[in-house]
């Protein structure tokens, strides 16, 4: 009889019990042909100890099930991933099972143990650094595995979709300059992530072309969120000398830095001009509408999810690594610089 008391016990518990790995309980689980007769017997006693039932007929082929995995989930840039891939997955027949992991290991294990219960077709793993630990189990499990936006270089053999951002911050620093602005500052995202790094180099460069150097004390690191915007922009604007403009790598950024403009009795672009990075629906919306580089996010998302069901499918992938182009969109959140003004 099962002990009640271990119900809960994961599988990754019964793999690390059973000295194998979590695929092979999966496989196991699923009634998968591929595991030894010995390992089989060892697993199965196992799950069956701790109440689970072993599935004796062959995983199908076909699951019709995409899986798409975020860090998080708080932010309107997330939704127009899921619009993207919801849209070619729709057109498929398939249906999309959204996961947020919010970057802890244990959440990241007990969303695998999901993913093989439900016998998913594959996984859209977006902006997370998780890809180092679950691209091998995955890949040891024969899921098809694609990152959107990978947070670093994307392990050896798995599909990327991501975006020109060094372009963008290239295209963001010359418009900036072209309006004759000197002291431009830069409000980047986490600089563990290769998209932050990427803005960043591009921004410098558009600079550098310029003749300009972007000084290290008009360089800030936020996370992407409207808090962290406002918290940066208010100490560049404490500086003797605060720039004349932002370039902020996200929209929700650049909101929080109009907020920290309003605080001070300023106003953009008159006082500041303002670049984000997105072109999420509030920039439009924003007031004045906001200048930013529009990321092709729903484009990302349909990219990615045709490629992993092409993957899904056995066919080849012709091009693994895919940057969909970036483009400055003008609104009215930048203008030429005006007098120089005394800190306040």
């Amino acid at each position: 009889m099962p002990d009640p008391s271990a119900r809960q016990v994961t599988i990754t518990d019964i793999a690390r019990e059973a000295g194998v790995s979590v695929p092979t309980v999966s496989r196991v689980v699923n009634g998968r042909d591929d595991v030894s007769a010995a390992t089989r017997e060892r697993v199965g006693a196992l799950l069956r100890h701790h109440g689970y039932r072993v599935q004796r007929s062959p995983r199908r082929s076909r699951a019709f099930l995409l899986d798409l995995v975020f860090d998080d989930l708080d932010s309107p840039w997330a939704v127009e991933i899921i619009r993207g891939v919801e849209e070619v997955a729709h057109a498929a027949g398939a249906g999309t099972v959204v996961s947020a992991v919010h970057g802890r290991t244990s959440s990241a294990e007990a969303w695998l143990q999901n993913l093989h219960r439900r016998a998913s077709d594959g996984v859209l793993l977006v902006t997370s650094d998780l890809q180092q630990d679950l691209g091998p189990l995955l890949r040891e499990s024969s899921v098809p595995l694609v990152v959107v936006d990978p947070a670093g270089l994307p392990p050896a053999g798995v599909p990327s979709v991501g975006a020109t951002n060094w372009a963008g911050g290239v295209a963001a620093a010359e418009h900036l300059v072209q309006l004759g602005h000197r002291r431009i500052a830069h409000l980047g995202g986490p600089a563990h992530l290769l998209c932050s790094r990427a803005r960043l180099d591009g921004h410098r460069a558009g600079m550098e072309a310029a003749g300009l150097v972007l000084e290290d004390e008009l360089v800030r690191e936020g996370d992407f969120r409207q808090a962290s915007g406002l918290r940066e922009a208010q100490a560049l604007l404490d500086l003797a000398d605060p720039p004349t403009a932002v370039f902020a790598a996200s929209d929700q950024m650049a909101l929080g830095v109009y907020e920290a403009v309003r605080r001070r009795g300023l106003r953009v672009p008159e006082d500041l001009s303002v670049v984000g990075f997105d072109d999420l629906d509030l920039a439009t919306w924003a007031s004045p509408p906001l200048t930013t580089v529009r990321q092709p996010l729903a484009e990302m998302g349909a990219a990615a999810a045709r490629t992993l069901l092409d993957t899904a499918d056995g066919r080849e992938v012709p091009h693994p690594r895919v940057e969909l182009a970036t483009a400055l969109v003008v609104r009215s959140s930048t203008a030429p610089p005006q007098h120089p003004r005394a800190n306040t």
